[in-house]
Formats: C-alpha cells, structure tokens, sequence
C-alpha cells in the first residue's frame, strides 16, 4: 500500500495547469531548497502572491523575480537582513551595499591567500624540514653544515611524531628565528665546556642544571623528555659526528655530557640503561 503523498507532491498536483508556481517547481527553477522557500516564507522575506482553492502557496512572475534577486544577492554575500533593505527600501544604497561586500569577500580572499601560503610552507616543512637556502644555513649553522642533514634526518625519522613537531616548528621559522636558535645551542655548548673545564662532577646541581638547559634549548626542536635525553645524549658519545662536534670543542665532552644526562635521569628515578626513546 503507498503512503500518503508529501506536501511538496501535494502541492505540486495542486499546482498544475494554474496560473503559478509551487513551491517544488520554484526551487527546481532557481536551484534552491524548498527549507529555504518555507523560511523565507515564513519571515516574510518572499511570501508567494497566490493560493490555491486548497490553500497550496503559488508563485506569481512578480514573486519569482523577487526570489531571482534574493538568490542573487545572497549568492556575493549579503545576509537576508540586508537583502530585505536593499529590496524594500526605496532609499537604500545598493551600490554601496554591495561594494561594502565586495571590501569583505577582498579581506576573505586575502585571509585564504595567507593560509594558502601557509599551508605551502608547512608542507615544505614537512618535506624538507629547514625552509632555508643552502646560503643562509651555511651562515646561520656555520661552514661545516651540511645542507643535506634535514633531508636525510626526514628519511630516518619523517614518520615520527618528533619530525611532525620539528616540521611544525619550522614551518613558523625565518632566518632571524634559526639564527637565535643556532646562537642558543651554541652557547649551551659552551657552558657545557666551560662546567667540564671548570670540574663540575655529574650529578651535582649544577651538572643537573645543564641537564634541565639541554631539554629547554633543544625544544627548539620538538619536546625532549628525560628518557629521550639519555638515548640523545649517548647518541651523542657513540655517533662519530656528534662525537667529533663535541669533542672539538672540548676533549672528551661527548663522553662527559652523556655522564651528566645519566646522572640527572638517575635522580629521576630513570635508570639510562634501560631507557628508551619515549
């Protein structure tokens, strides 16, 4: 058994042969939903002129060329507030209505332009990990860089969360901003020599200090928590290239950094040897 017709079909058998259109006809006509029709309806925006022996809406020509320039104006923008002043007021300024629109949709296009841009440097990031030329990170990180790091850390670790956390980070980042962070690195590493020369014993307080400024500097780059620090740090002593780094600046650093972020873990109730990257 069929159920009961739908008031649009309702109204659509209503409708034919008269002198209108239903409410079915006018939003296949002008391509929109007949909830729209109803509710501007219903707020008197654009009500039909006719009705049926039954009761049933009908649009007249008039009503559809009003529904024509709703459709219109809401199309560049205007809220239905501002189309009923444009429509109904005879003193209203409709040039300058719609330029105040047009200043709007250039402020949003300029909007979705930034984040085009942005999105492009984040993907950047995410590939390439520094958005810097090779001149600028010879100048930034010093001669001996190789322009190639990034790449070949985003083929170890381009899975990572820690290589989404740098991409992220990079992404916001200009030559200024990499050059504070090379200068902060570097003047760890310098205090780090210094506190060896200087005879600080790992697992002293001010050895652990250093441990605690090593995770705030390297931030820079993603969180770095204890358990990382350690697998860092002895990373840094078993590495030929971290080792030579830190070792040029100071006989036997690597091996005594790794002892201090030991010692530090330790008083964290973290035992180094079994620690993992987590």
């Amino acid at each position: 058994m069929r159920s009961m017709p739908d008031a649009d079909e309702t109204e659509a058998a209503a409708g034919s042969g008269a002198d209108g259109l239903t409410v079915g006809q006018v939003s296949t006509r002008l391509g929109v939903t007949v909830r729209a029709l109803h509710h501007w309806d219903e707020i008197g925006l654009a009500r039909p002129s006719m009705r049926t022996a039954a009761g049933y809406r009908l649009y007249t020509a008039g009503d559809l060329e009003r529904l024509h320039r709703i459709v219109v104006y809401r199309e560049v923008g205007l809220g239905l507030d501002r189309i009923r002043d444009v429509l109904d007021d005879s003193t209203a300024d409709v040039p300058g209505a719609l330029r105040a629109q047009r200043a709007q949709v250039t402020e949003r296009i300029e909007r979705l332009r930034r984040l085009g841009a942005g999105l492009d440097r984040m993907i950047d990031a995410h590939e390439r990990g520094l958005l810097l030329t090779v001149e600028q990170q010879a100048a930034i990180f010093g001669p001996g860089w190789d322009p190639e790091g990034p790449v070949k850390a985003r083929g170890h670790y381009g899975d990572t969360t820690q290589w989404r956390q740098y991409a992220e980070l990079s992404a916001s980042r200009g030559p200024e901003e990499w050059q504070a962070v090379a200068d902060a690195v570097a003047g760890f590493d310098r205090a780090l020599a210094d506190a060896m020369a200087a005879g600080v014993v790992p697992g002293g307080p001010e050895a652990n200090r250093l441990a605690e400024r090593h995770r705030e500097v390297f931030a820079s780059y993603f969180p770095l928590t204890r358990q990382m620090q350690v697998c860092l740090a002895r990373m840094y002593e078993a590495d030929p290239g971290f080792a030579a780094h830190y070792d040029g600046i100071r006989t036997g650093l690597a091996a005594w950094f790794r002892q201090v972020v030991d010692a530090d873990a330790r008083a964290h109730g973290i035992d180094p040897d079994t620690a993992t990257w987590q």
